[in-house]
């Protein structure tokens, strides 16, 4: 059994900023006995403008947001899953949204870049986001061996493409994090219930860190960042505001479920 950890934030365009708050959520998230800490989208940027994040793309491996994320994870002795970063993309244009996996040493063991990019019009409102204008798309999911269990990331609006998880949980997907900036508008309509259909499908549990709170942009995101069972329970919830939700995950429990209600072994149409 495994003690984890789901952050919510509402970032700033300030990055100096948003890595103090990280840490200091982190750190409380340590003391109450998480081994696994994970960050919301965005954690350590929300720009006033869509094209702040190439002032900070890194380079993979260097850079300060990296190495901040690398000097946190092994002084509180945590396994980090790093929200998004901006990382350099093939278009000097563009940066990937990149989720870096640390462990509690410090060592980058994994990296996935956002596939599905948020181009949308929110219905019945004046938004419009159009992700693909600075943000080149990954094309790879993960899924990688933890001291937790078999963990895969879905960032955002990755959520909402059960094909992909589905493809995750044939390649043996226990854990689920979706590091998450959902808008108030959509978050209320569809948040929970996508992250609890995904946790019931797929019988695994979801830790889904969000950013939550009205952003210097003039964006407002959902929050209620929630870590949920396989059977859809809600564990905990952390509604409004900065700070962080916390569960335990206990992979026995999952196995046994798994074996009782044996629905991920009576697929009958499904692509590997």
């Amino acid at each position: 059994m495994s003690h984890c950890a789901a952050i919510q934030m509402a970032s700033s365009p300030n990055v100096n900023f948003n890595l103090l708050e990280a840490d200091k959520l982190i750190a409380e998230a340590a003391r109450a006995g998480a081994k696994l800490v994970a960050l919301p989208e965005n954690f350590a940027l929300m720009g006033e403008s869509i094209t702040d994040k190439l002032i900070h793309k890194e380079m993979d491996g260097e850079g300060p947001i990296q190495n901040f994320l690398s000097e946190t994870a092994k002084k509180y002795a945590v396994w980090i899953i790093a929200g998004t970063i901006p990382l350099v993309a093939e278009a000097d244009n563009k940066i990937r949204a990149a989720c870096m996996v640390y462990n509690d040493q410090g060592a980058c063991v994994a990296r996935y870049d956002k596939v599905h990019l948020f181009d949308v019009n929110v219905p019945d409102t004046d938004e419009v986001y159009r992700e693909s204008d600075t943000i080149e798309a990954g094309n790879q999911p993960l899924v990688i061996d933890t001291p937790f269990g078999k963990l895969g990331i879905a960032i955002c609006y990755d959520l909402r493409f059960p094909e992909m998880i589905r493809n995750m949980q044939v390649q043996g997907l226990q854990i689920l994090i979706v590091p998450s900036a959902f808008t108030a508008q959509t978050g209320a309509a569809h948040w929970e219930v996508l992250l609890r259909a995904r946790a019931i499908e797929n019988l695994c549990y979801v830790i889904a860190p969000n950013q939550g709170g009205f952003h210097l942009n003039g964006r407002q995101t959902f929050g209620h960042s929630m870590i949920i069972d396989p059977w859809g329970v809600i564990l905990a919830c952390q509604k409004t505001g900065g700070g962080f939700v916390s569960a335990d995950i206990d992979l026995e429990k999952l196995e046994k479920m798994r074996t009782a209600f044996p629905v991920l072994q009576h697929r009958r149409f499904f692509t590997q």
